[in-house]
């Protein structure tokens, strides 16, 4: 920081203004009474805060600010921010268009105040992801709001505790466990296909002129599958979502994270302002967001405590995210609730927003889904009546290894990244590339902007392509997509603060999609230009995404 920002700070402002007034009581010791002393010195005090705000709000970011130099928009209301409430088109378009309108530009700078800057070359993501990664921390205004949400977890914390809790959780996504998961996630998804079946031919037998189809609100069945699957995975607990009518814990997080604009303009000025603010306003969703976390809280305590009670009585020895952090003795229960809130959130909302949009960009490519559906007959057989049961030996060997099936979700993955824009503060004065950061400056990183660059992904950066993920030489599947470099797709970021279960999600997807496809045909059954990205923590369709779905057996 400059040494003029320094001496306008606040509490320099407040000392000088103090200095100030007992100066001029010293000098002026007729006009000032000892009666009018405070008023003097409040009145100087208010007088410095005037020129702090004229210094913070004008001078410093056009004449002091090491990053005055940065072009932008420089909005008073950030992209950021109007990224949450914006009713035409995708909300991370915003940021593609600030990049077209400032091109070749490696940082962009968003508000009036200087104080968001939008990081558009990718090359930087090195030093602000992993090498510089723990000099920034997300802004505490955010963190306190989605603390609410997703607990003091893994994705909340930052430096020590982040690299400790890192540390210890790690063991519970090795690439070998989760090869162990494949048959028990296509169990989950044999599920998930038999019960869609049954509802589908119930609604079908109901309207004789469906021939044997029916409309099927698809978001909610991912997350049911989705939530079942980390239910065993997270905690050792069946949840059996699927089976149920309502469950209470699907109910509470669909009725969080429901896309609606009450909900995102709560969360954009919870976000822009901080929560505890916007807890003082007389509004109905205060009590609805604290009802609703809350809730989750308890619920959450309860599955610890009974957990804990199962791996010490009865020497439970699931290999669990839960079961794992309780054998390390090293978290009481209430950092273990906060660890359960990450990874139910987490691990269950993310994959299931991925499923319902591989599921959307399939009923626009019919050809598509006609090709994924015959490579994956092809490696695992024609369906059976027990479609619970892994068709074969090695599950996990056989879909890692489908190049089409990988191409789908990679793709998926990256026109709809599930958390599309992250935002770190700089927690000291640091450098990234080539400029100088000062501390409080807040990184903007559009993951939907990089991901759909024209600049790295050519001519055509929105068309669903699964070909892009499969070798043309041998016909396997790549990991780059034909980018230059893996900074150009960061749907899972990088570095240490990178996506723990990043390969859990790609496992999970690839056992549902190749379910999906392979119990049913499918095509859009709603007016598309309904179907909008948003999202307060991931991005969903904002009004659902009914399809027409039509069972391949009965």
């Amino acid at each position: 920081m400059t040494i003029a920002a320094q001496l306008f700070s606040f509490p320099s402002l407040t000392l000088w203004g103090v200095v100030e007034s007992l100066a001029a009581i010293k000098l002026f010791p007729d006009y000032y009474s000892s009666q009018s002393h405070l008023v003097t010195v409040a009145g100087i005090i208010l007088i410095n805060y005037a020129f702090g705000l004229v210094f913070w709000a004008v001078l410093y970011p056009r004449f002091f600010s090491p990053l005055r130099r940065i072009p932008g928009p420089k909005a008073l209301l950030s992209a950021a921010y109007k990224s949450l409430i914006v009713k035409e088109g995708p909300a991370g378009d915003l940021f593609l268009n600030i990049a077209a309108e400032y091109p070749d530009q490696e940082m962009i700078a968003l508000d009036a105040l200087g104080k968001q800057i939008f990081v558009a070359n990718p090359r930087l993501f090195a030093d602000l992801l992993v090498h510089k990664c723990y000099d920034f921390a997300k802004p505490k205004r955010i963190g306190n709001f989605l603390r609410r949400i997703l607990g003091d977890g893994l994705i909340i914390v930052e430096e020590d505790q982040h690299k400790f809790l890192r540390k210890n959780t790690m063991p519970a996504f090795h690439v070998r466990h989760i090869k162990d998961l494949y048959p028990m996630m296509w169990t989950k998804a044999g599920i998930m296909t038999k019960t869609l079946t049954r509802e589908i031919d119930n609604a079908a037998a109901a309207d004789p002129e469906s021939k044997g189809s029916s409309v099927v609100e698809l978001t909610t069945w991912a997350s049911k599958v989705t939530l079942d699957i980390i239910g065993i995975a997270g905690m050792g607990r069946q949840l059996n979502v699927l089976e149920k009518a309502s469950d209470p814990i699907q109910e509470l997080y669909e009725e969080l994270l429901e896309p609606d604009r009450e909900k995102l303009l709560f969360a954009m000025i919870s976000l822009a302002i901080g929560f505890p603010f916007v807890r003082m306003f007389p509004w109905k969703m205060n009590d609805l967001f604290i009802y609703l976390t809350s809730s989750l809280s308890k619920v959450c305590r309860e599955l610890v405590k009974e957990k804990r009670e199962a791996v010490l009585k009865e020497k439970d020895d699931h290999f669990d995210i839960l079961s794992l952090l309780i054998k390390t003795n090293n978290f009481d229960d209430e950092v273990l609730k906060d660890q359960l809130l990450t990874f139910l959130a987490a691990g269950h909302e993310t994959t299931a927003s991925a499923l319902t949009w591989a599921a959307y960009l399939l009923s626009k490519h019919p050809e598509i889904q006609t090709k994924l559906r015959d490579e994956v007959t092809t490696a695992l057989g024609e369906p059976t009546d027990s479609t619970d049961e892994p068709p074969v030996a090695d599950l996990a060997g056989v879909l890692k290894t489908l190049p089409y099936l990988n191409g789908v979700i990679q793709e998926t993955l990256r026109l709809y990244p599930t958390v599309p824009l992250t935002m770190r503060e700089a927690l000291r004065d640091t450098q990234v590339g080539d400029q100088f950061i000062p501390k409080g400056t807040e990184l903007i990183v559009s993951i939907w902007m990089i991901n759909r660059s024209p600049e790295l992904w050519g001519p055509d950066p929105g068309a669903f392509r699964p070909e892009r993920w499969i070798n043309a030489d041998d016909g396997k599947p790549n990991q780059h997509g034909g980018a230059e470099s893996n900074y150009d797709f960061m749907t899972f970021l990088h570095g240490p603060r990178s996506c723990i279960g990043q390969d859990f999600a790609k496992a999970e997807m690839r056992c549902l999609l190749a379910s999906l496809v392979m119990g049913f045909t499918w095509d859009l059954a709603m007016d598309e230009s309904k179907i909008v990205p948003r999202g307060v923590i991931t991005i969903k369709p904002e009004n659902g995404m009914y399809l027409r779905m039509r069972p391949l057996r009965r």
